[in-house]
């Protein structure tokens, strides 16, 4: 697919990079853009050799700084509706990916770009970074999934805060709050993100999407049942090629050389 509002390339072996690349608006997302980046997702849902995305916005000053408000202004609220269902589909695309899936937020990450952020598996940031769900300034409510995902990251209280004042959090507090994982030097945050990207590219690439679908699929069930899915994965994995290369390069005292799925 050819895109016009994102990036999507393959920046190392395993590591592919999506970009988005609206620069001039602050990579603000209308509708193109959500439909491109769920294109992209279903991309990376059928490419055998994706082991790691990272997520990202072009330029210096925005990861996203939000959604479109120019599209958004006259929308009726049938419309409204849809363009929030738009967005949940192209974020729910992503957050189910079966690898890995890193934001790398290197500036405002505000209203829908905080909500994409959270819908990756964990948020790098740099110093430079600036958080916050403003909705609330324009009269609406989150609409690409901060309500749901916000305190299930923080907490409710401070969900609850971000969300009905507007506050903007700066990347350390963001930390503090456990919303960002790591704060780092702005010229440092590509290579920081690499870094980690190379690393999970060594591990073994069955498990790897197993325990991510273990952890996605069990935070929101009883921890009883939650366990038994864990001893299923746990189970599954006796079944691949990557137990059998682990285990015997662990014996044999070298390193495991795993194989794309």
């Amino acid at each position: 697919m050819e895109y016009e509002n994102i990036l999507l390339e393959q920046v190392e072996p395993g590591i592919y990079q999506l970009t988005i690349n609206r620069p001039r608006s602050f990579n603000s997302l209308n509708s193109a853009t959500l439909d491109e980046i769920y294109a992209a997702g279903e991309s990376l849902a059928n490419s055998a050799d994706a082991r790691v995305l990272l997520v990202t916005g072009a330029g210096e000053k925005a990861f996203v700084a939000g959604a479109d408000i120019p599209e958004m202004k006259d929308k009726t609220a049938l419309e409204g509706q849809a363009f929030s269902q738009k967005g949940m589909r192209a974020f729910r695309r992503l957050e189910t990916l079966a690898i890995p899936v890193i934001a790398v937020v290197n500036g405002y990450c505000l209203g829908g770009g905080c909500e994409l952020a959270m819908s990756c598996d964990w948020i790098i940031a740099s110093e430079k970074a600036l958080f916050g769900q403003p909705e609330v300034n324009l009269g609406v409510t989150p609409g690409f999934g901060a309500s749901q995902r916000l305190p299930r990251l923080v907490g409710r209280a401070k969900a609850m805060e971000l969300l009905v004042t507007g506050r903007q959090i700066k990347a350390a507090e963001a930390a503090e709050w456990g919303l960002v994982n790591h704060v780092y030097a702005a010229d440092e945050l590509m290579e920081k993100a690499l870094e980690t990207a190379r690393l999970i590219c060594t591990k073994g690439p069955v498990a790897v999407n197993l325990v991510k679908q273990a952890v996605q699929r069990g935070q929101d069930i009883d921890l009883e049942n939650a366990c038994l899915l864990e001893s299923e994965v746990f189970g599954l994995c006796f079944s691949t090629d990557d137990q059998k290369e682990g285990m015997g390069a662990f014996l044999e005292k070298r390193s495991a050389a795993f194989k794309c799925r």
